[in-house]
């Protein structure tokens, strides 16, 4: 098929792109841009005028949830879900169940995946056996059967040897470790964030010292290593400081911040609302301060919605009793862009951090529109409002804190490999 996207303003950060063009898709692969190739004849024509042509967004963190809970979400709803917020290409954390420590269990993901021919699906591996933090688990071969990284997920890792001999073959071999820093005895049992809000309601807590001091441990390993390391969902100012120093330190390190953490802190948790039940636990206004900046500085790579689905049942309950997470394909772009607009941060380098950016991260070429790339674009109405409303959300789990909020920032079309999988 050959498709000739017109009168959108084509916005590709990885190649300076930024003006009104036509984009020209063949045979899955871009064609051309501006120009049209010799001989061009067009099977379908978009009209874009008014709206933005963009890279297919690159989500770095959502959970699919198979396989092993399907009662919370299925590959065919969250991958549709993906679609319709313009992801087309994710990444898959290890913590299923079982959890993606076998290639058989990797190659089945990616099989189901590409046989619904939407987005692409990059599965994570476990970095031990079973998530217990006891054994590695056999990176090569998992790497072999399509695993881009290697992580614990949520699951504690207590033995620092245990890491550091990971994170010693993973750099003997050149496979990068996914690490979410929070001390797993200063994090045990806690919902909340260590402050005023959890104090008043009587929550336990998890200081933000949690992240710091794991993330002392994870650089030091870095440095004895030579490992390259990528640190998921960072929440706290003294964190992203760390970040700072250790960069320009010259560590091999990168990391991400999830979309809600950019608009939300603890005292959006109310009177124990349980939508605002999240790992790692919303923070003080202060850190989300500190996070918002550190991502317009570059201190903070890329944004990622935290995709995990949860079901009715589990939010029913008293906070504390309540399962983690939120619903955010559908939702990281419109949270991308009130982001951009609310620090002053243009559309393109806004767009970089869902797109080259994380792309970069997870070794893919992806997140651009250069002639000969895949054609996986996202054309959204930038002006465009909605209120998020179950009813508006495609993914099967329906939980988030920005409920009847309105956003501004729709999906119109989603292509993957040159295919119109998703038109609004």
């Amino acid at each position: 098929m050959k498709i000739e996207i017109r009168n959108g303003r084509i916005v590709d950060p990885k190649n300076g792109i930024d003006r009104l063009a036509t984009l020209y898709v063949s045979v899955g692969r871009v064609a051309a841009v501006d120009t049209a190739p010799s001989g061009w004849s067009a099977t379908r024509t978009i009209d874009a005028k008014g709206l933005v042509v963009a890279p297919g967004l690159v989500d770095l963190a959502a959970r699919l949830r198979e396989p092993g809970f399907e009662y919370k979400a299925t590959l065919e709803s969250e991958m549709h879900a993906a679609v319709v917020g313009g992801v087309t290409s994710l990444a898959c954390p290890p913590d299923t169940d079982p959890p993606l420590d076998e290639p058989g269990l990797v190659e089945m993901l990616k099989h189901r995946a590409r046989s619904l021919n939407q987005a692409h699906v990059h599965p994570i591996g476990a970095l031990t056996v079973g998530l217990r933090g006891l054994e590695l688990t056999e990176m090569g071969e998992l790497a072999e059967a399509g695993c881009v990284a290697f992580s614990q997920s949520e699951a504690p890792l207590t033995d620092t040897q245990v890491l550091l001999r990971a994170m010693q073959y993973a750099s003997t071999f050149g496979h990068r470790v996914w690490l979410r820093p929070q001390d797993p005895y200063l994090g045990k049992g806690g919902v909340a964030h260590d402050g005023e809000v959890a104090t008043r309601l009587g929550l336990s807590t998890i200081p933000a010292s949690a992240e710091t001091i794991a993330l002392a441990a994870i650089f030091a390993l870095v440095r004895e290593t030579g490992a390259g390391v990528h640190l998921c969902r960072l929440s706290t100012a003294d964190g992203v400081a760390m970040v700072a120093a250790a960069k320009k330190g010259g560590l091999a390190v990168t990391c991400d911040v999830a979309v809600h953490h950019l608009h939300l802190c603890d005292n959006d948790i109310g009177w124990f609302d349980t939508q605002c039940r999240l790992v790692p636990p919303l923070r003080s206004s202060r850190d989300r301060a500190a996070l918002r900046a550190g991502l317009a500085d570059g201190t903070i790579d890329a944004v990622c919605s935290d995709h995990s689905p949860v079901d009715d049942d589990a939010k029913q309950v008293p906070f504390a009793e309540a399962e983690p997470g939120a619903t955010g394909l559908e939702l990281l772009l419109p949270l991308t862009l009130k982001w951009a607009a609310e620090n002053k941060v243009g559309l393109s380098e806004a767009l970089a951090r869902v797109t080259m950016h994380p792309a970069s991260i997870l070794g893919i070429d992806a997140g651009h529109l250069a002639p000969g790339q895949v054609a996986d674009v996202c054309i959204f109405d930038p002006r465009e409002a909605w209120t998020v409303a179950p009813a508006a959300l495609a993914s099967q789990g329906k939980n988030t804190p920005f409920l009847g909020i309105e956003l501004s920032g729709r999906v119109r079309f989603t292509l993957v490999a040159g295919q119109v999988v998703h038109e609004a």
